[in-house]
């Protein structure tokens, strides 16, 4: 990797990564809507599985490249900035849909599952935060516990999925998954050779962001919880704000909210891999009380989030709906209280 010894290189550096996710990102939403489509395992699947996945993988590869180069702080700044980052995309994905409100028009079984899954991965990660330090081969066992715990909520969302014992009441502003048949007769090899390469593209990208993360700590000491939650965490979300946005103006919404949703579900598995990747212990112990705040309020957030999708409020106050602005302040008023934490 070139040597990043300057400010303007550090930045042109970032400004580069940042491009090549963005790309990225807008093929990869084209492609998961056609996919769900294909497939018949629909947007909401696609979306928090598949799409939330590959549009991750270059959050995964910065965390955990960060945790075993002994960087632990950036690592878990990096997944819990993500998490809550993506959820205020959907803030801004909002914004763009204005013939109704988000989560109301997106309600669906699996994104309130996802949600539920999400939470309870991110409780773990708090508990581990706070129990005395315990090692399993050099690994938390509640980090271990986070990733089956997570296996296993994907296989009841797909069992519900198939055998739904709740749906949400369809209104006149709700915009049900309807496939395109377009779709149908497109070359499913060629459609999945060409998402695995774009999200590999992803993971590269996360790579380099990471050494470039590090050289930035080195050269100038910057704050590793800062730079994670908003330097790296915001760059490797990128392609969540882009597909998200690119989702919400196709009119497919449920892959929107969903593709937020699954992503922030598969973040939470950047801190089990990184707990493995980080050889000095548990990861847990080297973390700092900016990091486990930043868990905290992405757990919040995600609970107003799931409020949002089952009080499914149509228009509330400025024409959004609640969780809408409470998930604007909690965001901005959190990140002006990570900043007097350092």
């Amino acid at each position: 990797m070139p040597d990043f010894t300057s400010l303007p290189a550090i930045l042109t550096g970032f400004g580069l990564i940042a491009i090549v996710i963005v790309f990225a990102g807008v093929k990869l939403a084209g492609l998961a809507d056609r996919l769900a489509d294909r497939t018949g395992m629909g947007e909401a699947l696609v979306g928090g599985l598949v799409l939330g996945a590959a549009t991750s993988l270059g959050g995964l590869t910065t965390s955990v490249t960060a945790a075993w180069e002994g960087y632990p702080q950036l690592a878990i700044s990096n997944a819990a900035g993500g998490i809550a980052g993506q959820t205020f995309f959907l803030v801004l994905a909002d914004i763009t849909y204005r013939r109704a409100n988000l989560e109301h028009a997106a309600a669906s079984l699996e994104n309130m599952l996802q949600s539920a899954l999400l939470m309870a991965c991110l409780g773990l990660c708090l508990l581990a935060s706070t129990t005395p330090e315990m090692a399993v081969f050099g690994v938390h066992p509640l980090s271990l516990a986070a990733g089956a715990f997570y296996i296993f909520g994907l296989l009841t969302i797909e069992r519900a999925r198939q055998s739904p014992g709740w749906r949400p009441q369809r209104t006149g502003e709700t915009r049900e998954d309807a496939p395109d048949p377009e779709n149908a007769s497109q070359s499913l090899p060629r459609m999945l050779s060409l998402f695995a390469g774009l999200a590999l593209l992803t993971a590269v990208a996360g790579f380099f962001l990471s050494r470039l993360a590090e050289n930035a700590i080195e050269t100038f000491g910057w704050s590793e919880a800062l730079l994670g939650t908003f330097a790296t965490a915001l760059i490797t979300s990128l392609p969540e704000l882009v597909t998200t946005i690119a989702a919400v103006r196709r009119g497919a919404l449920t892959l929107a909210v969903a593709g937020i949703i699954g992503g922030n579900g598969f973040d939470t598995m950047f801190l089990v891999a990184s707990d493995i990747a980080y050889r000095d212990g548990p990861i847990w112990a080297a973390i700092s009380p900016s990091q486990t705040f930043m868990i905290a309020l992405s757990l919040v957030m995600t609970a107003i989030l799931m409020m949002g999708l089952l009080r499914r409020e149509k228009l509330g106050p400025g024409g959004f709906g609640f969780e809408t602005i409470l998930l604007l302040i909690a965001y901005l008023g959190g990140a002006g209280v990570l900043v007097t934490m350092g």
